[in-house]
């Protein structure tokens, strides 16, 4: 199964936008849509929701979610899961301005971890907007929240650029600590040096396949994974062996982070109505007559 675990929709946009999405996501099994840390998370979360709903065999929602501001007590984030159907949440503390362990980030990591809750640091985007606060997107940060809430499932952003060798560390350190390698096809010099540090960390087992769609398409950023060894090939340059690139294509993602029922669930939904379609198109046409020879 392929797995994109970093997309984004503009619902501030027109319908192109989310006919791109919809287009970009069939080149994979599942995608992510995360919340855009814009406006309110209430509202965001809402139309996130309702777009997710209508696309539950294919995408699974992450929540926007901003502690310092929202209520994030156990009865609060419990609603993100049960009544909108969003399965993770993601968290801009650098472009929101609060520190990963702020006290109230640390009481929703409380929340999260006790339902099962991923969360998602988006911070590696924000870096270069000049209101962003460089200093909370150091991945180093979470080893507080990692090391209070070792069950918590969490993934850290476009492998924490600029800060990558902190993202390698601790995804090393910390068995529920997971890396989004969010594939530039602009830059494939950028993905080849993050792959090849990561195989000679021995940490490839935690990397997850990204495409950081609008920046990126899945198939695009796919070939560009699987090809750059091609052009290696008359240079004396490291290589990662290509099965072990396409382990980070084709992760059981949904398994690693203990979610996706709900895609399970859709697509058994799915076989059904499609079993009873047939079956009311034969009943509707009738069983052919058997005539004896």
């Amino acid at each position: 199964m392929i797995v994109d675990c970093h997309t984004h929709i503009d619902f501030s946009a027109d319908d192109a936008g989310v006919s791109e999405h919809l287009a970009a996501a069939e080149t994979v099994d599942v995608c992510f849509v995360l919340g855009r840390g814009q406006g309110s998370s209430e509202e965001v979360n809402k139309r996130l929701a309702e777009y997710v709903e209508k696309h539950k065999a294919k995408m699974v929602g992450f929540a926007v979610v901003n502690p310092p501001n929202d209520k994030v007590g156990l009865a609060n984030v419990r609603p993100i899961q049960e009544k909108l159907g969003l399965e993770g949440a993601v968290l801009y503390c650098s472009a929101s301005g609060f520190h990963p362990t702020h006290t109230r980030a640390m009481r929703f990591y409380e929340s999260a971890a006790e339902l099962g809750m991923p969360v998602f640091f988006h911070n590696w985007e924000a870096v270069s907007a000049s209101e962003a606060i460089l200093e909370y997107a150091q991945p180093y940060l979470l080893d507080e929240v990692a090391r209070s809430f070792p069950e918590l499932k969490m993934i850290i952003g476009g492998m924490g650029v600029p800060f990558m060798e902190q993202t390698f560390a601790l995804v090393a350190k910390h068995a529920n600590v997971y890396a989004d390698l969010t594939v530039k096809p602009s830059s494939v010099w950028q993905v080849y040096n993050t792959v090849v540090a990561a195989n000679e960390r021995g940490v490839m087992a935690k990397l997850l396949f990204g495409s950081g769609f609008p920046l990126g398409r899945a198939q695009q950023c796919i070939e560009t994974l699987l090809g750059f060894n091609k052009l290696l090939a008359d240079t004396s340059l490291p290589t990662v062996p290509r099965d072990r690139i396409r382990t980070i294509v084709e992760r059981e993602t949904l398994k690693v982070l203990g979610i996706g029922g709900g895609i399970a669930e859709a697509a058994a939904a799915e076989r059904i109505e499609s079993v009873a379609v047939r079956q009311r198109r034969i009943d509707e046409i009738g069983e052919p007559d058997l005539v004896d020879n």
